[in-house]
């Protein structure tokens, strides 16, 4: 089976899928532009991470590392949580959608200030859910997400994707028709909804069960 993964993957990854007789290309569909000199005056007690780009941002530049010493970290994700213990930044909590870390925070703090490390183009759960118990949420705007429009060649049995904002990219050139997709995450197979209702979503926002899934769904469409 032929594969299409819309970001650059693991090597572990990749690996897993040619043991189990898949082939894979990749291809990204957007670009992370880091915003030049971010506005950082203060940061709140509390911090939030969503993403490993942002994540990567803060950590190229020293003032805003040095600011965030001290802090209790809130992040989204396995990876993300991962790059900041890399780093020796501890994190206290780490769901794996935004949706489930808001309403932990907004279920365990009242009247709390949090600082949102994040691009311009991100889902609003936090920002809308933290402020429902007298919270308050402080977007720091690190960087934008380009889409990036490129026809793919030949047929894919399968395309993976990873976030809205790269099946966006994906749809600006390519077609939905005659292939799977494998979602990562319930806000991504919403993108993906408006294309197709040809697809799977992980259990959990992981490479071990986004592989499952695709596993899974060939194992019940063998012919």
């Amino acid at each position: 089976m032929r594969l299409l993964a819309t970001k650059r993957m693991s090597a572990a990854f990749k690996a897993r899928l040619l043991s189990h007789q898949f082939s894979l290309v990749e291809q990204t569909f957007i670009d992370i532009i880091p915003i030049k000199n971010p506005t950082v005056d203060t940061i709140c007690d509390n911090v939030i991470f969503t993403s490993k780009n942002a994540v990567k941002i803060v950590l190229s530049i020293p003032r805003i590392l040095k600011m965030i010493k001290d802090k209790t970290i809130y992040c989204v994700g396995e990876k993300t949580a991962l790059l900041l213990s890399k780093n020796d930044q501890k994190v206290t909590k780490m769901t794996h959608n935004s949706s489930e870390l808001a309403h932990f925070l907004s279920n365990n703090f009242k009247n709390e200030a949090f600082s949102y490390f994040c691009g311009k183009l991100r889902t609003p759960d936090l920002e809308k859910i933290l402020p429902q118990n007298n919270n308050s949420v402080e977007a720091v705007e690190l960087y934008e997400t380009r889409l990036r429009g490129k026809r793919v060649k030949g047929h894919f049995d399968g395309v993976l994707f990873f976030s809205p904002s790269g099946v966006r990219g994906y749809a600006l050139d390519n077609s939905f028709e005659n292939t799977q997709s494998f979602c990562i995450g319930p806000s991504t197979a919403k993108e993906v909804a408006l294309h197709t209702p040809k697809f799977t979503v992980a259990k959990t926002p992981s490479e071990s069960q986004l592989l499952l899934s695709i596993k899974n769904y060939y194992i019940l469409h063998e012919e």
